[in-house]
C-alpha cells in the first residue's frame, strides 16, 4: 500500500500516542553469543543492558537456518515454504518468482529458491507506514535488488521511506566491516579508516529518529554482524587472545572481536533512542536470522583462525544451516517500557513469522485482507498472559550428504516442534531413498542426540502427519529421492553418512584401533565401554613438528580428565600428553586439544576420562601444523 502525502498529517495525529518500533536484527548471531544467554568469552554489556530492560525469550527461533527466508518471514509474516523464498539467493542476478524444483542428477532434487520478495505482499513497513508511521531501514537487505527499470524489489520500494546504506544487491559487508567500505558503492558515503559500518549505521538511525519527531517511527536496523567475511578491529582481537580459555568451547578471538563490534553499535544505537528521549516509547526487538557459525571459519583476516570455530551453541547441536536446533534457536530480546516487565525471561514457544503480527497489533495497524499470516500475535504472551503457540514448523528443501558430513543437519527436510517433542524429516536420506525420521525430546535432551522415533513410533508418526499437513496448506517445493539417476551419488552420502552398526572391540571405523572395552556405534556416535585408568582408543597420526590441534564432540556421565598423548611411531616414549576434562552430565561437549610437538609423532592416543563407565564420541578431528585435517564420523 502506497500512501500519498496529503494524508500523512492525519495519519500521524492519529498515531501520536503509539510506540515507536525499532526492530534490531543482527546476522549468524548463536543463541549462546551473548553473555546474558550464557557464554562466558564473548562480552556483550550493552545487550546484556537492553536484556535487563525487558524479556529474554528462551524458546526463540528462527524461521529457517539461512538469513533471507527468516528476512521475508519477518517482513511479511508468512513461511518460507509459502513464499518459496527458502534459501539466501536474494542477491543473485537472476530473477525467480515461481517455486521451483530443480531437475539434475544429484542423488536428492532440491527447491530452486525464489529470489525476490515479490512487491504483491503488505510488508510490515508498509502497514507501519499506513498507519502513520515514518519508516526508514538500516543495514543488510538480501531479499532482492531492482535489476531493470520496472522492478521494485529494494527496502524503498517494500514500504521504507528512507534507506541506509542502500546494498541490495549485497549478501555482506564484502572487502570487511572496517572503513573504507568496498561494497557501499555510493561515493557520497565515507568514512575515517577503520571504523566499523554498523556504528555509522547506528549515528544514521539517530539522524532519523530526530528527523522523526512529532511522529512514530519505525526503524529497521539490520546489522551487517556477524557474518562473514572473517575481520575485526585488531585491539579487540589481542583484547580476546588474551582471555581465551581453551577448555570454553567458545575460544575464536576474531568472533568475539566481531561480536564485540556488534554490540557496540547497539549500544550506540540505543544511547541515540535515550538521547532523542523517546526510549520510554518505543518498542525494542533484538532477534537473529538463524544459528551461529559453529564451524572452522575461512578466510580469515588476520590468519590463524581459521581452524577454531566461530562459536559454540552448546548444549544445542550444530549451527547455521542445520535442521538441529543449533540452527534455528535464536537470542530474542523484547522490551517495552509499561507493558514488558523488565528482567524477566520466558519460555513460551515464539518464531520470527510472530513479528509481523505482534507488531502490527502493537503499532495500531492492520493486515492487508485475503494476505494469509502464518505467525501469531504474542503481544498477551509477552506481557505475561498465556502462551498462543502450540507448534513450530521449518522447511528448508535444500542441502546435501556431502555439506551434512561437515555441517551437522545441513540436509533437506523439515521439523515440528510440538511441546518438548520434536520431528524431523529427512528427504531420501535412507539408503534406499525413503525420508529418515529423528524423533528428540528436548527437555531431556536439548542436544538432540537420542533419537526415539523407533521407540516412539506412533507420536513420531503423529508429527510426521502434521509436518504434511502444514507442507501442503504452504505449497512447499519438496525435495525428492531421484531414483535411478541417483546411483552416482549413493556413494558419497554413505561415506558421508555411515550406516549404524555394532563394530568390533579391536576394530573401529576410520583406521582406530580400540584399547577399551566393548564398542559399538549408535544413532551417529561410538559408543566405548571403559575398562580402567588405561583405557584409550589409538590411530596412525602420520605428524609433523609443529602445533597440531584434535577437537572431538564427547559425552560422558561423570566428569573427569582424559588426555591426548602422541608416541613417536615405536610405541614408546611419549612425545607429548595433553590433558582435557569433561564436565559430565551427559551433555555433548566441543573439546579442542593442541598439541605443540616437537618432533615426528606417528601414533596418537585418545584416553577416555577418568570416572565414566561409558564414553560417546562423534566428529573427531585431527588437524596437523600443515596439510589437510582428517576428520572422523560414525
Amino acid at each position: 500500500m502506497r500512501i500519498l502525502p496529503a494524508l500523512l498529517a492525519p495519519l500521524a495525529a492519529l498515531a501520536a500516542d503509539r510506540p515507536n518500533v525499532v526492530l534490531i536484527l543482527a546476522d549468524d548471531l548463536g543463541v549462546r553469543d551473548l553473555a546474558c544467554f550464557g557464554s562466558t568469552y564473548h562480552e556483550t554489556p550493552n545487550l546484556d543492558r537492553l536484556a535487563s530492560r525487558g524479556v529474554r525469550l528462551t524458546n526463540a527461533y528462527s524461521a529457517s537456518p539461512l538469513c533471507s527466508p527468516t528476512r521475508s518471514s519477518i517482513l511479511v509474516g508468512q513461511h518460507p515454504a509459502r513464499t518459496g523464498i527458502t534459501a539466501p539467493a536474494c542477491h543473485l542476478p537472476t530473477v525467480v518468482l515461481e517455486k521451483l524444483l530443480l531437475k539434475n542428477d544429484a542423488r536428492v532434487q532440491v527447491a530452486n529458491s525464489v529470489t525476490r520478495l515479490k512487491p504483491d505482499y503488505h510488508t510490515l513497513a508498509e502497514a507501519l507506514k499506513a498507519a502513520g508511521y515514518a519508516t526508514a531501514h538500516f543495514g543488510k537487505w538480501h531479499l532482492g535488488h531492482n535489476r531493470a527499470a520496472g522492478d521494485a524489489y529494494e527496502p524503498r520500494d517494500q514500504g521504507f521511506d528512507f534507506d541506509w546504506p542502500h546494498t541490495p544487491k549485497a549478501p555482506g559487508p564484502g572487502g570487511g566491516y572496517l572503513a573504507p567500505w568496498q561494497f557501499i558503492t555510493d561515493p557520497a558515503i565515507k568514512d575515517e579508516a577503520g571504523r566499523h559500518v554498523d556504528e555509522r549505521m547506528a549515528d544514521e538511525a539517530g539522524k532519523f529518529i530526530r528527523a522523526s519527531k512529532g511522529r512514530p517511527f519505525f526503524v529497521n536496523f539490520w546489522l551487517f554482524s556477524v557474518h562473514s567475511p572473517w575481520n575485526a578491529r585488531p585491539d579487540y582481537i589481542e583484547y580476546f587472545k588474551k582471555k581465551t580459555d581453551p577448555a570454553n568451547p567458545q575460544k575464536n578471538p576474531l568472533y568475539a572481536a566481531m561480536v564485540k563490534s556488534m554490540d557496540d553499535a547497539v549500544g550506540r544505537l540505543l544511547r541515540q533512542l535515550d538521547e532523542s528521549g523517546e526510549a520510554d516509547n518505543t518498542i525494542v526487538v533484538f532477534w537473529s536470522d538463524n544459528g551461529g557459525f559453529a564451524y572452522p571459519p575461512k578466510q580469515t583476516d588476520p590468519k590463524g583462525y581459521a581452524d577454531i570455530p566461530a562459536t559454540s551453541n552448546l548444549p544445542y547441536r550444530s549451527g547455521k544451516a542445520s535442521l538441529y536446533d543449533g540452527g534455528t534457536r535464536e537470542p530474542g530480546i523484547v522490551v517495552w517500557p509499561g507493558k514488558v516487565k523488565a528482567g524477566t525471561t520466558a519460555d513460551f514457544l515464539i518464531q520470527s513469522t510472530d513479528l509481523y503480527p505482534t507488531l502490527i497489533n502493537v503499532a495500531g495497524g492492520v493486515t492487508k485482507p485475503g494476505q494469509k499470516i502464518d505467525g501469531f500475535d504474542q503481544t498477551k504472551a509477552l506481557q505475561g498472559g498465556p502462551a498462543v503457540r502450540q507448534r513450530i514448523f521449518c522447511h528448508f528443501p535444500h542441502g546435501n550428504a556431502t555439506r551434512d558430513s561437515v555441517m551437522d543437519g545441513f540436509y533437506a527436510g523439515s521439523y515440528v516442534r510440538q511441546g518438548d517433542l520434536k520431528l524431523i524429516r529427512f528427504y531420501g536420506r535412507a539408503d534406499d531413498g525413503s525420508d529418515e525420521l529423528e524423533l528428540y525430546d528436548l527437555s531431556k535432551d536439548p542436544g538432540e542426540r537420542n533419537n526415539l522415533a523407533k521407540e516412539r513410533a506412533a507420536e513420531a508418526a503423529e508429527l510426521n502427519d502434521l509436518i504434511q499437513l502444514y507442507l501442503a496448506d504452504n505449497e512447499a517445493v519438496i525435495p525428492r529421492y531421484n531414483g535411478e539417476r541417483a546411483k552416482g551419488a549413493t556413494a558419497a552420502k554413505a561415506k558421508a553418512a555411515p550406516k549404524k552398526k555394532a563394530v568390533a572391540a579391536d576394530d573401529l571405523p576410520g583406521g582406530w584401533k580400540n584399547r577399551a572395552g566393548s564398542a559399538s556405534v549408535q544413532d551417529g556416535a561410538l559408543r566405548v565401554q571403559s575398562k580402567g585408568a588405561d583405557s584409550f582408543l589409538g590411530v596412525g597420526a602420520g605428524l609433523n613438528a609443529g602445533t597440531a590441534r584434535l577437537t572431538f564432540r564427547i559425552r560422558a556421565p561423570q566428569a573427569g580428565e582424559g588426555r591426548v598423548t602422541l608416541l613417536n611411531g615405536t610405541g614408546t616414549p611419549e612425545s607429548l600428553s595433553v590433558p582435557y576434562k569433561v564436565s559430565g552430565e551427559s551433555v555433548w561437549q566441543d573439546i579442542s586439544v593442541e598439541l605443540p610437538l616437537k618432533e615426528k609423532a606417528g601414533i596418537l592416543r585418545l584416553y577416555l576420562p577418568s570416572g565414566s563407565p561409558a564414553v560417546e564420541f562423534d566428529d573427531i578431528v585431527l588437524t596437523p601444523h600443515q596439510g589437510e585435517p582428517r576428520r572422523w564420523t560414525f
